[in-house]
């Protein structure tokens, strides 16, 4: 008797869904300075700046939001980022 071996079907071109029906993967960022510095001042605009520029320049991704903690030896905006990352809230 012969072996038949079943080869599954390619999806077609065109047959995928367009990057735009898709729904954006939403992405946040988190920034932090330490210190009361004037250069820590600078650095925590740029990294808000890097961010939300790097995060645009992505089709498929979408701000979150921007979370920060600035001169504090806690890391509340970063647990907050975690609590809600962890839920998957949308």
């Amino acid at each position: 008797m012969a072996t038949i071996t079943m080869i599954p079907a390619r999806p077609t071109v065109g047959a995928r869904k367009k990057t735009e029906d898709a729904p954006k993967l939403r992405v946040a960022a988190y920034c932090r300075v330490s210190t009361d510095t004037d250069e820590q001042a600078t650095s925590y605009d740029a990294q808000i700046e890097h961010y939300t520029e790097f995060i645009e320049k992505h089709p498929g991704w979408e701000l979150a939001g921007i979370y920060a903690d600035m001169k504090t030896p806690s890391l509340i905006q970063f647990n907050d980022l975690r609590r809600l990352a962890g839920r998957g809230v949308s």
